[in-house]
């Protein structure tokens, strides 16, 4: 089963033309822990990383995070 969640940090960066060191100054988080999210090889994110990204990007969750519907699943 393939993951539903599709995370479009990188995208989201892009959009506003920002690269990981600032966004890491931004919001308080790792330089390692944004690079993992921006390249999609984080495993897990928790609230507090997701809150921290939206105040730093004055974004909303859903232009961080996509739920693609897994048609096998079905």
């Amino acid at each position: 089963m393939s993951t539903m969640i599709r995370n479009r940090l990188s995208r989201a960066m892009g959009d506003r033309r920002l690269n990981i060191q600032e966004v890491s100054r931004r919001s308080g988080l790792s330089y390692t822990t944004v690079f993992a999210l921006y390249h999609g090889t984080a495993q897990r994110l928790d609230l507090t990383t997701l809150d921290k990204l939206c105040r730093a990007l004055d974004a909303q969750v859903g232009e961080l995070l996509e739920y693609e519907p897994d048609e096998q699943a079905a």
